[in-house]
């Protein structure tokens, strides 16, 4: 065999080895690139409560409740994958002074949490979360889903198994998978990804008024898949916010929106 066609041959068996390498690396590493569960705890804030409630496989979970006024719905919040329940705090602190609950749920291998997070993990945490506010005499038509990032997929899945008053997503994926799929074009993802979040394939099928806040400067998630949830239900409220990223949780333009949002279902409940 000649000299160039050895070397050449050498060449491309050394980029497949260090690309199959590569999806090795993807594969077995991909719960800690999903779940960057943040080192640096986020300051407790006052005025909430610590709570701690018990999924189904047994894991008991901190997470901060506080109550709302006599007739306002409960929120429960379901943060980013980067947050903490705290964080979901800061998120509400305009909802807060208007009567609203809060519970700032919190996920397994979150905040000192015991576990590993996953996607069915995190969907037993919502049920616990739901389960807790159930014992505090709060049925889940008297709750709002809040689900911000990969939040969302958590609030999609407990909104498709329950009835809540409504939803809100706010920066939201269609699909981790699509999402996924976009970033990394040149690797097989639909084979490697283990949780998936399949929120435009549920999202159909759940009966509760639904409002979708995106920033338009968002480079984690773009806001194309806010616009492709948008055309999946008729009856959805998009905003787009101009030049806000994926911090858009945290700007008072969208905690004013959701109050907006929520004050006109008080108004429209109340007229019935």
């Amino acid at each position: 065999m000649r000299r160039p066609v050895r070397v050449l041959l050498w060449i491309v068996g050394l980029a497949i080895t260090a690309y199959l390498m590569v999806l090795t690396l993807l594969w077995s590493q991909q719960q800690s690139l999903i779940y960057p569960a943040p080192t640096k705890l986020n300051p407790l804030t006052g005025g909430f409560e610590h709570v701690t409630y018990r999924t189904s496989d047994g894991l008991d979970l901190a997470a901060g409740y506080r109550a709302g006024e006599r007739g306002k719905p409960t929120i429960i919040y379901f943060h980013g994958n980067g947050a903490d329940w705290v964080s979901s705090v800061n998120a509400t602190d305009r909802l807060v002074p208007m009567g609203y609950g809060v519970l700032a749920a919190e996920y397994r291998g979150y905040r000192g949490n015991p576990g590993t997070p996953h996607e069915d993990g995190l969907y037993r945490d919502g049920r616990a979360a739901l389960a807790f506010l159930a014992t505090r005499g709060i049925a889940a038509g008297d709750v709002v889903i809040i689900g911000n990032s990969i939040g969302s997929g958590v609030a999609v899945q407990m909104a498709s198994e329950q009835a809540p008053q409504a939803l809100v997503l706010i920066s939201p994926f269609a699909s981790l998978r699509q999402l996924v799929g976009e970033k990394m074009r040149w690797a097989p993802t639909g084979l490697l990804l283990r949780d998936r979040y399949e929120n435009a394939e549920k999202i159909v099928s759940i009966d509760a008024p639904l409002l979708l806040l995106h920033g338009n400067a968002d480079t984690l998630i773009p806001d194309t898949h806010s616009r492709q949830l948008e055309r999946l239900r008729d009856d959805a409220t998009l905003v787009i916010f101009e030049g806000k990223g994926h911090d858009l949780a945290w700007h008072d333009e969208a905690e004013e929106a959701v109050l907006s949002f929520l004050q006109t279902l008080d108004k429209r409940g109340n007229a019935q």
